[in-house]
């Protein structure tokens, strides 16, 4: 029998990180972030990775995995998650896949067949254009970018080089319970700005100063919202009261891509109710007992 997984899907800001923990210390989980920004060491409180003190209660994998100025893609977090489902296995521990990066998710749960490498001079002559031309290109084209991305300028250039083509899928893998946190739109808008008046508090805008300082603005996970908003406040373009509104509206804007790509999966088990997210998960592991 293929051994279970949990795996918990929603919206940036919608709790999906506390709802891990609570299913981890009580059904005796691990944690696999899905997260596509959270890979990077150094970016810590701008992609609201766990504290100290929640990673030493609960293990958790594919976190600070990556140098900032080293590419990472979908078929390499597959290949991770992969090892890392074999070490939960291994200590007869239950894991729990959680995150909003919705491709990472589904190259997991979907065996994802990732299209190969492209050849390098097509990498480099796309890394010359600028985001907004990459974009243009996708279009004049006629590429689907429905789902994607469009300020990730990787992905973009990836989308490119694939000529439009995805990724193959396989049916849904057996025994993987998928759930949604389901969160009202005016809810998830005030924990929005609440976690970015956190952030701020906890000193992101000092995390953000030394990351640019020792990277630049070109890196990728410098695109990341939180981030890359910071880059006209420091040069005194905008005012501290625009920096947070830029952040707010980029990560709503994130949050309306994320809501589209978990729509299209029919498999979601979407609550609002704690208690029937722990009453899901646990009717799901009786059938391992």
């Amino acid at each position: 029998m293929i051994p279970p997984l949990i795996v918990i899907v929603g919206e940036t800001a919608s709790g999906k990180s506390d709802l891990a923990l609570i299913l981890s210390k009580q059904f005796n989980g691990e944690i696999i972030s899905a997260d596509s920004w959270s890979v990077y060491r150094g970016f810590d409180i701008g992609t609201a990775k766990p504290s100290i003190p929640e990673i030493n209660e609960i293990n958790h994998h594919l976190l600070d995995i990556v140098d900032p100025n080293d590419g990472f893609s979908a078929a390499e977090f597959k290949r991770l998650a992969l090892i890392a489902l074999d070490d939960i296995y291994a200590k007869g521990k239950v894991p729990i896949l959680v995150g909003g990066t919705g491709l990472y998710v589904d190259s997991l749960i979907y065996d994802y067949s990732f299209l190969p490498a492209s050849l390098k001079e097509d990498r480099t002559l796309y890394e010359k254009l600028s985001l907004n031309e990459l974009v243009k290109m996708c279009k004049e084209f006629n590429y689907d970018t429905k789902y994607l991305d469009l300020g990730n300028k990787r992905r973009v250039i990836r989308l490119l080089e694939n000529k439009g083509k995805r990724p193959t899928s396989k049916p849904l893998r057996d025994n993987t319970l998928i759930l949604g946190i389901q969160v009202d739109p005016k809810q998830l808008a005030a924990n929005i700005q609440n976690r970015t008046t956190q952030m701020l508090a906890e000193g992101l805008e000092n995390e953000v100063k030394t990351l640019a300082d020792k990277y630049g603005w070109e890196i990728e996970p410098m695109k990341g919202i939180g981030y890359r908003e910071f880059r006209d406040y420091f040069e005194n373009n905008i005012s501290k009261r625009e920096l947070i509104i830029r952040i707010n509206r980029d990560t709503l804007k994130l949050v309306k891509k994320q809501k589209a790509w978990f729509k299209r999966n029919k498999s979601i088990q979407w609550y609002t109710n704690r208690e029937k997210f722990v009453d899901s998960v646990t009717t799901f592991m009786n059938k391992f007992s």
